[in-house]
């Protein structure tokens, strides 16, 4: 009697770009990880691949012309290309240039996209490789194990002159208390010791399904941004370690107030990412946002005074379409006032399809890159000062990376290692730079470190001890 040999086929590889905003990189997770549990493995370089996804950005003309570069370079090293995310709802202007892409889908059409694969390369599950698990608990992650986006909604209620989001993505859609809470208990257990909270307005969460209260732990919990804030402050590694719990995309509302006094208690990162886009009223008003500048710094002194180690990064449009000297001008003393630790700005750029295309005035090119150095001078002295300011202090820092043993001129061994303050949010951010880290430390380890020295973006220091 012969024996039969069983082949088991080959998984099909599934390759990904993910570009644009942390909300597109969990997106591409959760794509990801629903394609492992259909049996595909995960392709680290084109070559490798059965089928590349782009998951492109649409959010500017610049951020669109990236999206197309990608596409085109996945399709001259690979062949086989599915396009996602927001620019997909171009799809017409992307087969155009690229009419040899298998699939388009738009953003959050996860479904779309999963089917598309399963067309360019059918999974190869055969009656054995079924019964093996294939996800854990936290799902494919696309950041160091020890940090991680938590999306708590899609889409937004807002109507900005020079954004397309709500068409990209829709209106708000609040995700449930329970089960974001869950997810953040999950991601917490599989080893994150920093969640960093993501939406497109963080403070309206639970707005649109009327702050649904969910039962949780044994009591009822609102969908709500200062409850959720609350219950996320609770959490507690499997070391009974605190995580970090960072909040971004957070709109100034009344309510912002009672998180305040959650970071002063050690329950939530003392950290505010707040897109102000401007100060002067006029240019506000011309920008459909929110104008009371003035109220907005009373609360900022307020927040500090209850926080003192509160850290405010915000984002700032130059050149928007009337803009005056005298707006630019007020944007800058208001800067001065604000005292802001983290500020990026961006010369204004027409997106197809907002309504500020059609505003009268637009500031010529040179006068936005005039300002555009000026604001950005101002802020570095800002941020400069800022930083100066905690220079002799023992600060808690989070280590992302451990550099190499390196000997210096007497045979000494050092090794360095690049970490984040609490006044740090990863990539977007600065760094603390630590000088002879013990051999032993490791990317995820929490260490207090003294702030030797500093500059305008960065600290340098030595750990504690």
């Amino acid at each position: 009697m012969s024996a039969t040999t069983l082949t088991i086929p080959d998984q099909k590889k599934v390759g990904m770009v993910s570009l644009g905003c942390p909300k597109a990189l969990v997106d591409s997770e959760r794509i990801l990880t629903r394609l492992r549990a259909d049996g595909y493995a995960m392709s680290p370089d084109y070559a490798g691949a059965d089928v590349v996804l782009v998951n492109t950005c649409g959010f500017l003309d610049s951020a669109k012309e990236e999206s197309l570069e990608a596409i085109g370079e996945a399709i001259a090293e690979n062949g086989r290309v599915i396009v996602t995310g927001c620019m997909g709802e171009e799809a017409e202007a992307i087969r155009a240039r690229f009419p040899q892409v298998l699939a388009v889908t738009g953003a959050q059409q996860y479904e779309a996209v999963v089917e598309a694969v399963h067309e360019a390369a059918p999974p190869t599950q055969g009656p054995f490789v079924d019964l093996i698990p294939q996800p854990d608990e936290a799902g494919v992650k696309l950041t160091p194990r020890h940090y991680s986006y938590l999306k708590i909604s899609e889409g937004c209620n807002h109507s900005c002159a020079f954004c397309i989001i709500p068409q990209l993505r829709g209106k708000l859609a609040s995700r449930r208390i329970d089960a974001v809470l869950r997810e953040a208990e999950k991601l917490v257990a599989a080893g994150t010791k920093e969640l960093l909270v993501i939406s497109q307005d963080t403070s309206a969460y639970g707005v649109d399904i009327r702050h649904d209260p969910r039962m949780w732990k044994g009591r009822e919990v609102r969908a709500h941004m200062t409850d959720l804030a609350r219950e996320l402050g609770q959490l507690k590694t499997p070391a009974g370690e605190q995580p970090w719990v960072r909040l971004h995309y957070v709109y100034p509302y009344p309510h912002v107030d009672a998180v305040i006094p959650l970071m002063a208690e050690g329950l939530l990162t003392p950290y505010l990412d707040i897109p102000f886009q401007h100060a002067s009223p006029r240019v506000l008003r011309a920008m459909k946002r929110p104008a009371n500048e003035a109220r907005v710094l009373e609360r900022i002194r307020a927040w500090r005074a209850i926080a003192p180690d509160l850290t405010i990064r915000s984002s700032f449009v130059v050149g928007f379409p009337g803009e005056t000297e005298e707006d630019f001008q007020y944007l800058l003393d208001w800067l001065e006032e604000a005292q802001l630790d983290r500020v990026g700005a961006f010369r204004f750029e027409p997106v197809a399809g907002a309504q500020a295309n059609a505003l009268p005035d637009p500031v010529p090119e040179a006068v936005k890159e005039e300002r555009y150095a000026r604001i950005m001078a101002v802020t570095e002295r800002i941020s400069a000062a800022r930083l100066a300011a905690k220079v002799g202090r023992t600060l808690p820092v989070i280590i992302d990376e451990v550099g190499e043993p390196e000997a210096d001129d007497w045979g000494n061994i050092a090794i360095g290692a690049t970490g984040r303050s609490q006044a740090d949010a990863p990539e977007i951010d600065g760094q603390v730079l630590l000088r002879d880290a013990p051999a032993t430390l490791a990317p995820g380890d929490m260490v207090n470190a003294v702030i030797e020295d500093s500059d305008a973006h960065d600290l340098y220091g030595r750990i504690a001890g």
